[in-house]
């Protein structure tokens, strides 16, 4: 019998999803999961979807796959992914793919490809994200490794993947750990996105006074414009859901705490690292720790003071919609900005424009200005920031009327938009021809003889002031 294009370890909702994916788009695959049961009940479920070969053990999903044996690994990041690595390691055949398509962390995946290479094995560590659904119908592929090893599996990933203008929403991003750097920094975004949309939420409901099914309207109308995206879209969407038991809307009844699985914060780890200001996304990150505390915040609304509880000023919901898309081109211009320093750091030569490309469908922020991004860089795949670029330059200049105006709203009646304001305040800081700075460099020197440059001397020279003694002052 031949073998199958290619093996799927872990039957999970996602590793089922992207298996019936395959089958669907006419790949023959193998399935393998830990608990026998779960792949007798998908084969029982989905098997008319296409063709599956169901395996029981890790020596029978490598043997039923077809040389070079690419086998997808759909099990939770961290340790299952070395142990899931070891148990296929003795079983597989110089040349033979491993692609870990989970939530790994970049230092991880370039570690294993290191490892995995000396054993004459490929690897490939690949980002996926759209959710279940987009597993199913087509996800953004975001995968990096070696170019022979991703020239073997592109059909298969290009076939799977969402299509856009008859592109699919994959592409070879680069070395190692390129792939999952791309994604981690995606679903960075993706919490800054989704920071905002809360906060735009949060204004409409305290600052305006709204329901949620007036709310719900007004993301309905918002996503017919600039702010179409796949997240504004299921804002309405969740916005608009009844609770059947209440009959009250179900946000309402939604406790306020908000979860994460780690890649926010390695996001803005690796970001310190760089030394990138994604401000944005690092406030997204605290904004769910803080969401966390629920017992400290129930105490602290009882002591804390703030002010008089009002209302905004009228015609403020659409001032909100700009302060929304203008702080969004903010969130995103800085995981572009992110991408391109970790570019420079790690050799990856990353295409900004490409990654923009094969975000417009499938993904979790697929949005209508994505277009525009591309747009950008296909004129200037060199530009330092997405800030400079005609079209970001001429929004945020709309918008920042509003966008003021929302964040006074927020203040003067005490209702928390951090990355709203973070985003403004990177704005305005970026388009500072002179910072403060200079001061902190002063006081570094005084404290720390951290030294500093003058600006009407070379810059490449460093001074120093005896500033406790007489306050001279000397070259270094």
């Amino acid at each position: 019998m031949e073998g199958a294009d290619f093996g799927v370890f872990g039957l999970g909702v996602m590793g089922q999803n992207l298996a019936r994916n395959g089958a669907r788009n006419g790949f023959k695959v193998a399935l393998y999961n830990r608990s026998r049961g779960r792949t007798e009940r998908m084969v029982e479920a989905h098997g008319e979807e296409g063709e599956f070969v169901p395996t029981f053990d890790a020596a029978g999903l490598v043997a039923s796959i077809a040389a070079p044996r690419p086998i997808l690994l759909m099990v939770q990041a961290g340790a299952a992914v070395d142990e899931a690595i070891g148990q296929l390691l003795p079983l597989l055949a110089p040349g033979d793919i491993v692609i870990d398509a989970g939530n790994s962390h970049f230092v991880d995946t370039r570690r294993r490809e290191v490892e995995l290479s000396r054993r004459g094995l490929q690897f490939i560590g690949t980002g996926v994200s759209g959710g279940e659904q987009g597993a199913l119908w087509g996800p953004s592929i975001m995968p990096g490794g070696t170019r022979p090893a991703y020239e073997t599996v592109s059909p298969i990933f290009d076939r799977i993947a969402a299509q856009v203008d008859g592109r699919p929403c994959s592409t070879y991003l680069g070395p190692d750990g390129a792939g999952h750097y791309v994604k981690m920094v995606h679903n960075g975004i993706e919490y800054a996105d989704i920071q905002l949309i809360a906060e735009a939420y949060d204004l409409l409901t305290q600052v305006t006074g709204l329901d949620a099914a007036s709310m719900a309207n007004i993301f309905e109308r918002w996503n017919e414009g600039d702010l179409s995206s796949y997240l504004i879209e299921i804002t309405a969407r969740v916005l608009s859901q009844v609770d059947a038991a209440t009959g009250r809307p179900l946000v309402d009844l939604i406790v306020d705490e908000a979860a994460n699985k780690g890649t926010g914060k390695w996001s803005s780890q690796s970001a310190l690292d760089l030394g990138a200001p994604v401000s944005a996304i690092a406030e997204a990150v605290f904004s769910r720790y803080l969401s966390a505390q629920r017992e400290q915040r129930v105490r602290a609304a009882r002591v804390l003071p703030g002010p008089p509880p009002g209302r905004g000023e009228e015609g403020l919901v659409e001032a909100i919609g700009e302060a929304l898309y203008a702080s969004k081109l903010v969130a995103y211009a800085q995981g572009f900005e992110q991408m391109r320093m970790a570019s420079a750091e790690y050799g990856w030569a990353l295409d900004l424009g490409e990654i923009a490309t094969i975000w417009r469908g499938g993904c979790i922020i697929r949005a209508r200005f994505l277009e525009r991004i591309k747009e950008v860089y296909e004129v200037s795949p060199g530009l330092p920031n997405l800030l400079l670029a005609p079209y970001f330059v001429e929004v945020l200049g709309r918008a920042q009327s509003s966008w003021r105006k929302v964040i006074k709203s927020a203040i003067d009646l005490g209702v928390a938009t951090p990355a709203f304001s973070s985003a403004l305040a990177y704005y305005d800081g970026y388009r500072r021809e002179r910072s403060p700075a200079n001061l902190i460099q002063g006081l570094r020197d005084y404290f720390g003889a951290h030294t500093y440059h003058r600006t009407d001397r070379d810059l490449s020279l460093s001074f120093h002031t005896n500033w406790g003694e007489d306050g001279s002052e000397a070259r270094v």
